[in-house]
């Protein structure tokens, strides 16, 4: 239940120029307050015990993982519009924690090299009397974009935010793996002693069970790193996951997926799925939280979202249909040719086809379809110097096949444009090596015959 509204008598339109949050006191019990300026922690459990007819010694203060102490303020705890924060009896153990934390939990800047770097930034934050957000969001709702992100905890048993936790998270590894921080959950009937860590968006009033999905890999760029493609130094980027840890600036990473999206040369990995590596190619680099594609844009994440479903399906054996305006994906048996687009649960557009050369099912071996279409039903004047460079289809099937080979893997045509005779397969996950001039897989012997023609 919500008890009536306390703090202050004043009138509504003085309340509204102060901020608003409520304070949870058990499962049923939350209590709004209209917080005066430059109020402590000792401020709050006096006007708490006030409505529940308890001494302010009675009350512990927990908010965001932490048992606040009285004469901390209220301002410089990240308290935002509506937040909750929960009051427990002084019944259940403490922690006992000899370290006092320097800041609050949400401005624990673990991405950060060292600790004395860490400390070094909120001192730069207190001297500039500026915040600057540690942790960064997509919020599909209602922002729809990147934004700061509020680091929150509650007990992994009772999904309460009445959890201490033991120490501060020292690495993302703390936050997104489960039961890497332990604490002390103090609601009365719960005995919970794992932290589950979680995020808000910090650019709009949150409820209770909000949450967004952090983008990890999103860093303020402290040390003035320049990106690795346009050498500018942003003041936010997306750091890739490689042992150089090379910095990419938000539009250019942007540019950079966009690019390798229209190429299809996004890779089907079997633990990630589609993802996308360092643009120097480093090993082990692969992004892991397909949310930091969002960045893109909800039309190129759609599409991120079909190359990626399309390419999944083709590496297990499955086939798209090939009927204009379907593409819809089928897995028949390895050994049909006859495939007829018949999806689970009655989808698919009826398309029957072969599937050896992707055309209308037929009887016999496949034939190539290279007809070309005539209309005399309409007579058109038509010059014939001008028909002569009006060939669209027609020229550009004939410079492929002049201009270019197929891989002798996956039969994607290739064109050489100068260097060796040593080719390599630009599809995503064919990168066959083959040779030019005999069409092989390159070996020494094409290096030692005919490297350079």
């Amino acid at each position: 239940m919500i008890i009536g509204l306390f703090a202050t008598h004043t009138s509504s339109n003085m309340q509204s120029d102060k901020l608003k949050i409520f304070v949870k006191c058990g499962p049923e019990t939350m209590i709004p307050v209209y917080l005066e300026s430059g109020w402590t922690i000792y401020d709050l459990k006096t006007a708490v015990g006030s409505t529940l007819c308890l001494n302010s010694d009675e009350l512990r203060i927990i908010f965001a993982g932490k048992e606040l102490h009285d004469n901390v303020k209220l301002q410089d705890c990240d308290v935002g519009e509506q937040s909750v924060i929960h009051a427990v009896p002084q019944k259940k153990k403490q922690l006992d924690i000899s370290v006092e934390a320097k800041c609050p939990l949400n401005q624990t800047p673990f991405c950060s090299d060292s600790c004395e770097e860490n400390d070094r930034e909120i001192e730069n934050d207190v001297k500039t009397n500026s915040k600057k957000s540690h942790f960064f969001v997509f919020c599909n709702s209602p922002c729809n974009t990147l934004c700061p992100g509020k680091l929150r905890v509650r007990c992994s048993s009772c999904k309460e935010g009445t959890l201490t936790v033991e120490q501060d998270p020292t690495c993302w590894d703390d936050v997104l793996i489960s039961g890497q921080i332990n604490g002390l959950c103090q609601a009365e009937n719960c005995d919970g002693t794992v932290a589950e860590f979680y995020f808000k968006c910090a650019n709009h009033i949150s409820s209770a069970d909000d949450s967004a999905v952090p983008l990890y890999l999103i860093k303020n760029n402290f040390k003035n790193v320049p990106c690795i493609a346009c050498t500018g130094e942003s003041p936010m980027v997306l750091v890739f996951p490689c042992a150089d840890q090379h910095v990419i600036c938000i539009e250019c990473f942007r540019l950079y997926c966009s690019s390798r999206l229209n190429e299809r040369r996004f890779i089907q990995d079997k633990t990630i799925g589609y993802s996308i590596d360092c643009p120097a190619g480093c090993p082990d680099s692969l992004i892991k939280e397909p949310h930091h594609f969002k960045l893109l844009g909800e039309e190129q994440y759609s599409r991120y979202q079909r190359f990626g479903a399309e390419e999944c399906l083709l590496q297990a054996g499955g086939v798209l249909c090939p009927q204009p305006g379907c593409g819809a994906g089928l897995l028949p048996d390895p050994e049909c040719t006859k495939v007829v687009c018949t999806q689970t649960g009655g989808g698919g557009c009826g398309f029957v086809f072969c599937r050896l050369c992707m055309q209308g099912f037929h009887i016999g071996p496949c034939e190539s379809q290279d007809i070309s279409e005539t209309n005399n039903k309409i007579n058109y004047s038509i010059v014939d110097e001008r028909a002569s460079t009006s060939k669209w289809d027609e020229d550009s099937k004939q410079i492929i096949k002049i201009t270019t080979k197929p891989c002798p893997k996956c039969r994607t045509p290739t064109e050489r444009d100068g260097g060796c005779m040593h080719m390599v397969c630009t599809r995503s996950q064919c990168g066959f090596h083959w040779c030019w001039v005999c069409q092989e897989e390159w070996t020494r012997d094409c290096m030692g015959n005919h490297w350079f023609g």
